[in-house]
């Protein structure tokens, strides 16, 4: 699965990755995040993530553009044993696009355009 950041620069956008147990026995991911770009993405809950039986909990990835290429990492979520049940581990593709940039500031100047 891809989650898309998509805006301006310099800018912080947050996704939510909704994960689910179907299971009637109680998961615990350890959430990872490796990549090229995965300093520039945050798990603003901690990298700890523990889900009761037939519950469901959201994660906020967030992503803070610093430069105009696009970023990549992935997302893995590992499955740690709770009383001997283990849950699949997850991968996520980051990935982000800035499409809009906002000026810091505007500077007027005068200048001959030519001189002999």
């Amino acid at each position: 699965t891809t989650i898309e950041f998509a805006g301006a620069l310099h800018s912080t956008m947050v996704k939510r990755v909704h994960l689910k147990n179907p299971s009637s026995k109680t998961l615990r991911y350890n959430a990872v995040l490796v990549g090229r770009d995965a300093a520039d993405f945050s798990l603003s809950k901690g990298n700890t993530v523990t889900l009761a039986p037939k519950r469901q909990t959201n994660i906020n990835v967030e992503f803070t553009s610093r430069f105009l290429r696009p970023a990549e990492a992935v997302l893995l979520l590992f499955s740690k044993s709770v009383g001997g049940i283990h849950g699949v581990t997850l991968t996520f593709s980051l990935k982000s696009e800035v499409n809009h940039i906002e000026p810091v500031d505007i500077l007027k100047c005068k200048s001959p355009c030519y001189e002999l």
